[in-house]
């Protein structure tokens, strides 16, 4: 039976809002929470729905973000479509589990609302805290904007507990930028969400009635063959990322490119390759450069895991020069986008373009677009003359 398309109810949230109202639709049965700034809001919103009796769901209220994601995990393996959140140091705290959750191919949804990592003290948002953990086995998504938020946290439910898949899902929003400023979020009828997201499916279930054990000792090669089946999981990912994109977009008329979205990318010579709530700064900064003559493109990540080597390699194959900005840095070599796009491209290529790296805006520093309006012509500019920028370069304000 097709399904029915969407109607149009606009609400305004914020970021953090959206990721709540999303899991309420969503359905899900357990929250586990523990509070941290910026994410904090995000659980509240839980239990106030919880409250009301809006969302039939248990509110696990634990010591810690690690009990937290092992409260999260172990309802999940019991068969439950489980929820939570944090943020820097509440995930980083986390970090046991969140490997955990992986190696069990159990699907998890949990939200990150991104705040740098201390020393020092640091309440605003960079990417360090969510790039940290890209080597988890998680599949990681990361949005633009609020609505683009509200439909990821709803997607990786689909995603995650797809059979070709079986891997927790996180979903990234800056803390703050997104997490607390109110934008409008078209949000779709509860039962149409309830009839394209259907029941929950996971692999298997420890519910008591037979014996399964979790966590045993391995033999190395049992264990190589397990971590093999989650890098297989990856790559079928890709698929499923994709597929859900459409199908999401065929109800609720939304879709955003699936693994990566990009912005006046069709004639473009030159590109630039970003991440989060800034790339919309950067699509300002690119509308005039293209006033002025300027071919220039954005390719956005939306999934750093799996990594869209493909997909960028399909757009930047005979680009004449890519910027990948980058808000995080991998202490001793350079932006983590970056190095995963490099080594993603080689895979396809011997021959690279000129690639540059600018690592901007850790600390949550605020890079305007007249800034990334800046890089991007110089960068230009340098390249026609024949003369290649740094590759490496720490943009900052002294």
């Amino acid at each position: 039976m097709a399904l029915t398309k969407q109607t149009r109810n606009i609400k305004v949230l914020t970021g953090n809002y959206a990721v709540a109202l999303a899991a309420k639709m969503a359905r899900v049965d357990v929250v586990a929470a523990y509070p941290i700034t910026p994410q904090t809001s995000i659980v509240e919103k839980l239990a106030e729905y919880i409250d009301r009796g809006e969302l039939d769901a248990e509110m696990i209220r634990v010591e810690s973000e690690h009990s937290a994601l092992a409260a999260t995990f172990g309802a999940a393996v019991a068969g439950a479509r489980a929820f939570t959140a944090t943020s820097s140091h509440g995930l980083l705290y986390m970090h046991e589990w969140v490997h955990w959750v992986s190696r069990a191919r159990i699907p998890v949804v949990m939200a990150i609302v991104t705040r740098t990592i201390g020393t020092p003290w640091n309440i605003w948002p960079d990417h360090s805290d969510f790039l940290d953990q890209r080597d988890t086995g998680w599949i990681m998504g990361f949005g633009m904007d609020n609505q683009e938020v509200f439909d990821l946290v709803i997607q990786a439910f689909k995603i995650s507990e797809d059979p070709r898949v079986y891997l927790p899902v996180m979903i990234g929003l800056e803390g703050f930028i997104l997490g607390h400023t109110s934008m409008p979020v078209e949000v779709p009828e509860q039962n149409l969400v309830d009839e394209w997201l259907g029941p929950r499916r996971q692999g298997y279930v420890i519910d008591g009635k037979e014996p399964l054990a979790l966590g045993n000792l391995a033999w190395p090669e049992d264990t190589e063959e397990m971590f093999m089946d989650i890098q297989r999981a990856m790559e079928e990912a890709k698929k499923v990322i994709k597929e859900v994109d459409e199908s999401y977009g065929e109800v609720f008329g939304r879709k955003y490119g699936g693994l990566i979205n990009c912005y006046r990318c069709t004639d473009a010579k030159f590109h630039v390759v970003s991440m989060g709530a800034w790339s919309g700064d950067i699509m300002e900064a690119i509308n005039l450069l293209r006033e002025e003559g300027y071919p220039i493109g954005l390719i956005r990540i939306r999934f750093v895991r799996p990594f869209p080597d493909e997909e960028i390699y399909g757009i930047t194959g005979n680009s004449r020069g890519i910027i990948v900005f980058d808000r995080a840095i991998s202490f001793g070599s350079m932006g983590p986008i970056y190095l995963d796009l490099v080594g993603g491209m080689l895979k396809h290529t011997r021959k690279l373009p000129y690639i540059r790296n600018v690592v901007a805006g850790i600390g949550g520093v605020n890079v305007t677009y007249e800034e990334f309006y800046s890089i991007i012509r110089d960068t230009i500019d340098s390249l026609e003359k024949g003369v290649e920028p740094p590759v490496f370069t720490w943009y900052h304000k002294r």
